[in-house]
This record gives C-alpha cells, sequence and structure tokens, in this order.
C-alpha cells in the first residue's frame, strides 16, 4: 500500500510549517494574519505541486521558502497588503474635499496632460492607473512584456508630471 498525498502533506506541514511559518512573520512584518494566509497559500501550491513533494527535504524546504517570499512580494505589488483595517463603528460619510466644479477641472485639466503624452505611454497611465489593471494585465492587453509597461509607465508618469507643471498645476 503506497503512501497517500495527505500522509505526505502532514508530514511536510510536520517538518517544514515551524520555520515556514518563522520566515513568512519576518517577511509581513510581524502581521500574524497575513503570514498565516500565505503559509497556507504555501502548502497548498505544494499540494498542487506534486513533483516538489518527491524531493529532498533541504530542496523542498528552499522551494517553500522561495514560494512564500513570491506570494509576499506578489501581494505588496497588487496591493492586497494595504488591507482595510476592521473597526468598531461605521465611520460617518464625509464631505468631499473640493466641489463638483473643482473636480470636473480637475479632470479635465487631467485629460487635457494625457492627450499631451505618447500613445503608448497614455494606454498604460490609462489601463493601470484608470482602469485598475495589474502590469501583466495591462501586459496582456497592449501585447507587450512586463518590463515594458513597467518602463513606459515610469516615464509617462515622469512626464505626466511635467506636463502639468507647465500647464500650471501644483500639488
Amino acid at each position: 500500500m503506497g503512501v497517500s498525498s495527505s500522509d505526505v502533506m502532514i508530514a511536510l506541514h510536520a517538518e517544514h510549517a515551524q520555520p515556514l511559518w518563522g520566515f513568512v512573520l519576518r517577511l509581513t512584518g510581524g502581521d500574524r494574519s497575513r503570514a498565516e494566509d500565505v503559509v497556507q497559500e504555501t502548502f497548498l501550491r505544494a499540494w498542487r505541486s506534486p513533483q516538489v513533494l518527491t524531493g529532498t527535504s533541504g530542496g523542498v524546504r528552499a522551494w517553500l521558502f522561495t514560494v512564500a517570499r513570491h506570494i509576499v512580494i506578489d501581494e505588496w505589488r497588487s496591493g492586497r497588503s494595504r488591507r482595510e483595517l476592521p473597526t468598531a463603528e461605521i465611520p460617518e460619510p464625509r464631505e468631499p474635499a473640493g466641489s463638483a466644479t473643482d473636480d470636473l477641472l480637475e479632470g479635465w485639466l487631467v485629460a487635457d496632460a494625457l492627450a499631451r503624452l505618447s500613445a503608448e505611454h497614455r494606454d498604460v497611465v490609462v489601463l493601470c492607473y484608470y482602469g485598475g489593471c495589474s502590469v501583466a494585465e495591462a501586459a496582456r492587453r497592449l501585447g507587450i512584456p512586463e518590463g515594458t509597461v513597467k518602463s513606459r509607465t515610469f516615464y509617462a508618469l515622469r512626464q505626466l508630471r511635467l506636463v502639468l507643471q507647465e500647464m500650471g498645476v501644483t500639488r
């Protein structure tokens, strides 16, 4: 009778959970809830990758630590690590900082500034900042590598700042 995958996972957890937990806790800045989520996701990915489970103990631990590190980095990059904090009471709605007219004028200024960017730069800004796309999603939609999206975004925002300064917008 062979060893079941649940037995392998139990053994894997018993051997590697404590060191992995400590590592992830440091990566998450002591956020126990996030660390638990990352460790759980790491073991789930190990369960989905049976080829990892057949490796040597040191190789499995290295794989687990690498996957956990990537999960934390991906969460940080995607903004999921900036979660809302629960409160006991629902906050009162705040009055908007500016009037509807101010918001409309600001929107026109930004639209005018965006129109002055190259099409390539405008596309990444619109997709990433106004469309809410991740770098990977923007790259897929535009048919370009992720690194190109990142560099275009960097240069587009720099150019947008200069255009807005030329237009007399200061913030």
